[in-house]
Formats: structure tokens, sequence, C-alpha cells
């Protein structure tokens, strides 16, 4: 029932000998309370007066106020550790985030992450909270409760033990039944997620569709589906309380009623029959508050264990290898990659296969190819965001590393992909993106180039208007424009990876972007990866993919003299027959 990498944080080892700790106390108290209480209420029995009485009964108050004091310290402990544990995990998640790149986000789906980061990590805390005090006080405080009732009636102890793993067995069978049911809502919760942020995001877009109103009963069916998880996992958790409680308390009933008989009897003396009696219900109270709290630390543990997942997978070492100098791009330099091979995951067929390249110096390389055919795997590679497989050589300016996800020759990326992102600030600040210290004469001459001039004109505060979720809403080609802004201001950046950066835009936009694409392309090393026929006029140097390797490499006109795969695949793009 417990994710069994929980006790691998770090601190979890000193955490639990402080919980076990006040748990082995807390024991004694409820020990001390029940011993005190019982022995007031026989005295009062035997017809002792009340002044007789205050000892024990101030006795009975000190272990009362001890037990639930140490319920407090205990709750103080959690609270910091699991805040601490959060924040940890919170940093930790991001980190990997920005390591693994983009695709790790495209497969769990944004709104998945987004959650996991935001609301996720408070289920992650509350899951701490609540399991790790429950699991503590049910491994120790009915033991020691066990031991003292065997001290004073046997037959009750025995009673607790048969019953004892009874309970536990129901609690295993509804804990998976349970299981079942949350992971099935936390299934649909992630698709709600995705369907919120995708909503959001595409709002204008479905509206100027006329889409919204088909879409909302999209989003209404999602929601409904949560709903029905979300009261099944209820249904299971509420039947599972009842079955619980009905069962905890047919047993104290039955040691009340074995205890009541005996002391008609005359077998039993009152003192150590009433101790039983009042310390029964403990020692089933921390199974019953496990229980009742497994369900409501679910979702918790669900999502820590999404979190987990991501934080263990695999993330590049040897990320220093190449030198800063190294990294520095400029006519001379030059990149050599042999035998080149990439699978997006460990099971998956390779997405790049034997790739062969080599460049120096600046220049425009595009990459065509069928959806599927390895652009954007090429691109993410030389990225960072991907790595080879072994075997593979890749040389950057005389330096042999193993993967390209090299720090010093990330930073002297940019990354202009086809739905640039674009955070709820400011314009300037969202041009600022490489270059957070630049100044706004600099932002409005980097937007000037970009294409942004009469735009800016347009917005009532200018560059400091806020755009971006919840901002002012901007077009698939005022967007892009921002991401070509953010290449124009930082000119110290040579390397520019395009991944398909107008498939989603109409030809009129794109060919007005394009004006602004071309002059930030000189003097630079790009890789363009386009479906787009017109781009290919434009690059020095055109790879022709197909199925993750390269079937065809040239310039334009080389190629359209050879008339092979390059011809087949533009004359397919236009609707022709392949030449024979």
């Amino acid at each position: 029932m417990m994710d069994k990498r929980l006790l691998g944080l770090s601190g979890m080892k000193k955490i639990m000998i402080l919980l076990a700790g006040v748990s082995f106390l807390q024991a004694f108290m409820i020990i001390f309370q029940a011993r005190f209480l019982a022995l007031s209420i026989t005295g009062l029995w035997n017809g002792e007066g009340l002044a007789a009485q205050t000892k024990v009964i101030l006795l009975f108050f000190l272990s009362f106020a001890g037990r639930h004091f140490l319920t407090l310290v205990r709750e103080n402990i959690l609270d910091k550790f699991a805040y601490q544990k959060g924040k940890e995990l919170r940093k930790e998640l991001l980190n990997q985030v920005f390591s693994l790149g983009p695709k790790v986000v495209q497969k769990a789906g944004t709104g998945s992450v987004v959650t996991l980061a935001l609301e996720g990590i408070r289920q992650v805390e509350n899951y701490i909270t609540l399991f790790l005090s429950k699991m503590m006080n049910m491994m120790i405080i009915p033991w020691i409760v066990l031991v003292y009732v065997f001290t004073l009636d046997k037959d009750s102890g025995v009673t607790m033990i048969v019953v004892f793993p009874i309970i536990i067995l129901f609690m295993v069978i509804l804990g998976y039944a349970a299981q079942s049911k949350a992971d099935r809502q936390y299934a649909t919760y992630k698709v709600l997620s995705n369907h919120f942020v995708d909503a959001l995001q595409g709002l204008e877009t479905l509206k100027l569709l006329g889409l919204s109103k088909k879409y909302s009963r999209n989003v209404h069916s999602v929601s409904e589906n949560y709903r029905k998880a979300t009261m099944s996992t209820l249904k299971v958790a509420i039947m599972s309380t009842f079955a619980l409680d009905f069962f905890t308390t047919l047993s104290i009933a039955l040691i009340a009623l074995v205890l009541g008989l005996r002391l008609l009897e005359g077998i039993m003396l009152l003192l150590p029959a009433l101790t039983v009696l009042i310390l029964s219900p403990e020692f089933f109270l921390p199974v019953r508050e496990f229980s009742s709290d497994y369900h409501a630390t679910l979702d918790g543990k669900n999502a820590m264990a999404a979190i987990l997942d991501i934080l263990e997978i695999e993330v590049p070492t040897e990320t220093t290898v190449l030198p800063a100098e190294k990294a520095k791009w400029d006519e001379t330099s030059e990149i050599t990659i042999k035998g080149m091979s990439v699978s997006h995951d460990k099971e998956s067929q390779p997405a790049l296969t034997e790739i062969d390249f080599s460049w120096k110096g600046y220049g425009k390389i595009g990459l065509i190819g069928a959806s599927g055919s390895g652009k954007s795997t090429f691109i993410d590679t030389i990225g960072g965001f991907l790595q080879p497989s072994e075997g593979v050589s890749i040389e950057l300016n005389g330096v042999e590393i193993p993967h390209f996800a090299q720090r010093n020759w990330q930073k002297e990326i940019i990354y202009i992909p086809q739905n640039p992102y674009l955070f709820h600030d400011t314009l300037a600040n969202n041009i600022r993106f490489y270059m957070p210290q630049a100044s706004d004469e600099a932002v409005v001459e980097a937007a000037k180039k970009a294409g942004l001039a009469e735009f800016i004109k347009e917005l009532p505060n200018g560059i400091h208007t806020l755009i971006g979720e919840s901002g002012r809403a901007l077009s698939g080609g005022q967007a892009q424009r921002v991401s070509i802004a953010r290449a124009f201001l930082d000119p110290e950046r040579k390397i520019l990876l395009f991944d398909e950066p107008t498939a989603h835009l109409d030809i009129e936009t794109e060919v007005a972007l394009k004006e602004s694409i071309l002059p930030l392309m000189e003097q630079h090393f790009v890789l363009f990866s386009t479906h787009r026929l017109h781009w290919t006029n434009e690059m020095d140097y055109v790879l022709v993919l197909d199925h993750g390797r390269i079937v065809d490499a040239g310039t334009h006109e080389e190629l359209l003299a050879e008339n092979g795969p390059y011809v087949d695949l533009m004359n397919q793009m236009r609707g022709e027959k392949p030449h024979v």
C-alpha cells in the first residue's frame, strides 16, 4: 500500500526515529490515562469521596495533556518535514523538466506537469504528514497496549490478537480496491488537467472557428468522467470505513460482554476489567485512523509516484566535457557527427539511424521530410534534449563529446519551436527570455527587427503591456515574432534551432514572417526543420530525412539535378506522383 520510494527521501531515517519515539511515549500516556481513569472510577464505586480521588484525577489529566502535547509535537515535526520535502521535490522536478527538455512535458502533458508542480506537491505534503504519523502509531501503540492488557487479563489479550489480523486482512482487500479506483480517478484527473490547459491556450482560436460550444461539451464529458471516478472512489472509501468501524466496534463489544459476565460471576475484579475496557478502543484506534486517512492520502501517493517517476528518468551525465571557449561558434567552428542513432526510450525503435553529418562555419541547413521522418528528433538531439545511443562519434571544434547536452553548448543555442511559450508577463520581459538584463531600448530595437513595431503601437502600454496567459492574447504569427525578437536581442548566441516554426501558420502570415527570419539567419549556424518547400531555396544545404535516415543531401540546385529522393519528396508534397 505504501510507495517504498517514500522511505528513500533524504532525512527519512531521522524523522522515523523521532516519530517512533513520540509514538512510544504516547502509548505509555494512553496506558497511564486509562489506568488513572479506572482507579478514580473504582474508588468512587467503592464509596471513597471525590476529594480522595483528587491526586488520581490530576494524574489522569496530566496523562491526557501529555498525550495530546505529544500529538502537537508530532504534527509540528511532520509539518516542517513535509514542507521541506515539498520544496525539495518541486525544485528537483523543475530541474529535471528543464534538464530533460520539452519531450518529457509532451509525453506527460503540459497540464499534468503543471498540476504536479503545484497541486501535486501539496498533495504529497499531505500524504507525508498523514501517512507517516498514522503508520508509526499503528506499528507501535497497539502492541504496547496489548502487552499491558495481557498483564491484566490474558483472555482479553487473546481476543485482541485474534481479531486484529482479521481487520488488517480486510483493510488490505479493501485497500487494493480503493487503490484501483484511485488510480483510475488520478488518470482522469490528469486528462482533465491537460484538457483545461489546452482549452485555455486555444480558447481564442476555438471562438474564432465557432467551435467553443462544441469543445465545451468535450470538456463537460471529461469533467463528468472525473466526477464519476471520484464518486466511485468515495463509495469504496465510505464502505471500507463503515466495515472497519463495524468490526472494531463488534470486537470491543465482545470484550465488554466477556468482561461483564466475568465481573458478574466474581471471576474478575473491577479495576483490571475497567482498565481493559478503556484500553480496548485505544488498541483499535490507530488502525481505524490509518484506514480512514489512507483514502485521504491516495491522491498524494499517486502524485508522489508520478513525480518520482519523472525524477527517476535518466538525465545526461558528463555535461561539462565541452569547454566554454570551444562551445563558441564562429566562421572557423566545425561539427562532425558519425553513426548517430537516437531512440525516444529504450523500448521504441530508433527515430534516427546512423546519421553522418559535418559542417564548418556559418550556414543555413534545412531539414525536410515527411511527418515522422526524424526532423524534430534531429533538432532535439542537437539541442541536447535527446541523447544518442552508444557508439556515436561527436566532435565539436576538435573536442570529442558523448552528447550535445553540454552546458556550455546549450548556452550558445536559441531554440524556436512551433509554438513558442509566452509567459504571463510584459511583452518586454517575454522578449528578454535569453537576456533578462537587456534594456528597454534594446528590446524595442529587437522587436522592430522581428516586425513587431506596428503591433507595439497598438498596445495600451507599449512593450510593458501584459501578454501570455490571462494577459493580452497574441496570434500565432505574433507569438513567433516574439520568439524571433528573443533571438535578435541576443547577438552573442550563434546557433539557431528552428523546429518547424511556421507549421501552424497560414501562408500569408508565413511569407510576412519570412522577411524577419531571413536576416536573423545571417552569420549564424542554423538548423531549420520544415515541410514548406519554399524555405529550401533559402538554405545553403539541405538534408532529406526518411524514416530516421538521411537519404539525400546537398544544395537545392544539386538535389534538383540529381532528381532523387529530394525531387520525389517535392512531388509528393505537391500531390504529384514520384518519378519512376
